[in-house]
């Protein structure tokens, strides 16, 4: 068996959900998934940039995902400006009931990174499909109904965002971009058109409980091809990448794009068979590979990943996620990370593009719209002392991520030749 995989202690209970779970309706659609593959192989020829926020908080509410949303659009839009290009917005958020601590050490081998992931117990499978569920419903909601208008682009700001830098800063760049909307009305441009008053927003997902993805995934009934309708992109941990196991001989089988996430651990080798088994006949946008390794260690390893890939022809988007790569603990027990340290990390994503000549596709950022202190530094100058802490992964708040979203535009304008933000 799988070491990856669940022992349970009541298959009958694990029939009975699953059995219920593949009478529950998709997530996500065919449909859905088809657009976000064509925007990824878009940006995985440089045609675009990917922006994942994640947040791992476990309680589910509706004003936190209204407010992370809220978040994702600020950022976007900076992006967007910064960059030049089309960004892509997806989210992983609604609180994730079936990663509990559950680790049964007797299949689970312990390994930096993995300690305090735990595997789920099948019980919580159908409250997670009913929370994410809800959150798909308020999701598209906000992206469709008029939220995410881009005349409305002042009232993204949250309220305990306003008073700050980066609020401040935020407002002048949004009565800028304001200005050019009326510009462009001017000219003849529609702005009530859809382009301006809605956005493509999509999921993603830590493909990790095979027995909930399998019950998602179903067959288009359009081009009879499957998919896992769980999330539109499913990802592969660390932990479970194995060559020979279970979770790459699910995904394979897919037809959703797929995320790699890799650390330091994973040779330039190891790469392109994981690459050759998802991705045999080399389709653009079918694989995102998610770096994970920390500043020193990126700036040792990625070069070799990337002269790799480029050896061997592969289409792949490159992104980073640079907020869970090094986690410290703090006396009072909180897990935490240094806004210093993210930056850096970003710095060196950007380099190593920047020398091989290749294109950083994009970011995996673990935020969240609540007003916490989870991440040390930043302009706001969060201390140690003043963490609030509670959560198993560090994120950052909306002033954080903010601030981050205008460094990485200045880095894109750079790589670009355009002007500094001002």
């Amino acid at each position: 068996m799988d070491k990856k995989l669940q022992n349970y202690e009541d298959e009958t209970e694990v029939e009975e959900s699953i059995t219920k779970l593949e009478r529950c309706s998709p997530l996500v659609f065919a449909g859905e998934v088809r657009t976000l593959h064509e925007n990824l192989a878009r940006a995985s020829q440089g045609q675009g940039f990917l922006l994942v926020g994640s947040d791992s908080a476990k309680d589910f509410n509706v004003d936190n995902i209204r407010d992370s949303f809220r978040v994702i659009l600020q950022m976007a839009l900076v992006l967007t400006f910064g960059s030049a290009m089309p960004v892509i917005k997806m989210g992983r958020m609604g609180g994730q009931l079936a990663k509990v601590n559950s680790v049964d050490p007797a299949i689970f081998e312990e390994s930096e990174g993995s300690r305090n992931i735990g595997y789920p117990k099948l019980f919580n499978m159908l409250e997670e499909y009913n929370r994410s569920a809800q959150t798909l419903n308020i999701l598209r909601a906000f992206s469709t109904g008029g939220y995410a208008d881009i005349s409305r682009l002042h009232a993204w700001n949250l309220d305990f965002v306003e008073q700050t830098d980066e609020g401040s800063r935020y407002r002048k760049f949004a009565t800028k971009v304001d200005e050019s909307l009326r510009f462009m009305k001017a000219c003849g441009v529609d702005t009530s058109s859809s382009a301006f008053t809605k956005t493509d927003f999509f999921t993603a997902n830590e493909c990790i409980s095979l027995p909930y993805e399998q019950a998602l995934t179903r067959q288009d009934s359009t081009t009879d091809r499957w998919y896992d309708f769980s999330a539109h992109m499913p990802w592969i941990s660390e932990d479970t990448r194995q060559l020979d196991g279970a979770h790459l001989e699910f995904c394979r089988g897919l037809r959703n794009p797929l995320g790699i996430k890799v650390s330091d651990k994973c040779s330039p080798e190891e790469l392109i068979r994981i690459i050759d088994i998802l991705n045999p006949s080399n389709i653009p946008g079918r694989i995102t590979i998610i770096v994970c390794m920390g500043a020193e260690k990126l700036r040792k390893n990625l070069p070799g990943l990337i002269r790799a890939v480029q050896r061997e022809g592969k289409s792949v988007l490159w992104i980073s996620n640079p907020v869970h790569s090094v986690i410290s603990m703090t006396e009072k027990g909180y897990n935490t990370n240094s806004f210093e340290k993210i930056r850096e990390e970003l710095r060196a994503f950007f380099n190593c593009h920047d020398e091989m000549r290749s294109h950083p596709g994009g970011v995996h950022l673990s935020l969240t719209g609540e007003n916490i202190k989870e991440c040390t530094g930043g302009l706001g100058g969060v201390t140690e002392e003043s963490l609030t802490g509670g959560n198993q992964y560090p994120r950052l708040n909306a002033e954080q991520a903010l601030e981050l979203a205008f460094l990485i535009a200045e880095r894109m304008r750079l790589r670009t030749g355009l002007p500094p933000i001002e």
